[in-house]
């Protein structure tokens, strides 16, 4: 679901320069979107990534997916969490110099994590999509201050992010979260990209 709009963008975070791709729409609302663990494979061009990316592309957002420092053509190594919190804040300072103002963060697996731990959190920032946020992984607690909105979608076979895991944490991320389930999916999605693309779409439209 890659859309053939976006184009290769590169733009700084402290010292580094961070490879990304951009997708510009006429409105001002716009999207970071931030892919899996980069010390496992994870990079922007994840099927799961562009997905988010092209849901949101659809409903009008600009979006930019860029590759954490240390993946894909950025510089720099993995940052433990924390200097990839610096990457998300440096691409949505991209995007405001660009006119564009981030509302949401979407993130996948390990992007999900750094989303929902940034702190201090993006002032503009009113809703976060969590895709697979890997709780049996990565320590999701304590998490920076929530936005106005908090979805979570999970495949129901995913055992890095069991339902009943999830279900318990999710009042303490957000006292109102929602979350949205794609049957027979693991934490991989797969075959599973068109339900989990429904899931994303249903969640973006409902409001809290």
């Amino acid at each position: 679901m890659k859309s053939t709009a976006e184009e290769t963008v590169f733009f700084a975070s402290g010292p580094l320069r961070l490879e990304g791709r951009l997708y510009r729409a006429s409105g001002p609302d716009a999207v970071v979107v931030t892919h899996p663990h980069p010390l496992y494979g994870g990079e922007m061009d994840n099927p799961v990534v562009t997905t988010l990316a092209g849901v949101y592309q659809r409903l009008g957002y600009s979006t930019l997916r860029f590759n954490f420092r240390g993946a894909g053509r950025s510089e720099g190594d993995y940052g433990d969490g924390i200097g990839e919190q610096d990457d998300v804040r440096a691409a949505a300072a991209y995007l405001s110099g660009l006119g564009k103002t981030v509302t949401d963060l979407a993130g996948y697996s390990f992007g999900a994590w750094v989303n929902l731990r940034l702190n201090p959190p993006l002032a503009t920032v009113r809703r976060q999509v969590l895709v697979a946020p890997p709780v049996l992984f990565l320590d999701f607690a304590p998490a920076a201050a929530a936005p106005a909105e908090l979805a979570a979608i999970v495949g129901d076979r995913d055992r890095m992010a069991p339902l009943a895991t999830l279900q318990a944490l999710l009042p303490d991320w957000h006292p109102a979260a929602r979350l949205y389930v794609v049957t027979g999916a693991d934490h991989f999605f797969g075959a599973a990209l068109d339900r989990l693309a429904a899931q994303i779409q249903a969640a973006l439209a409902e409001r809290s």
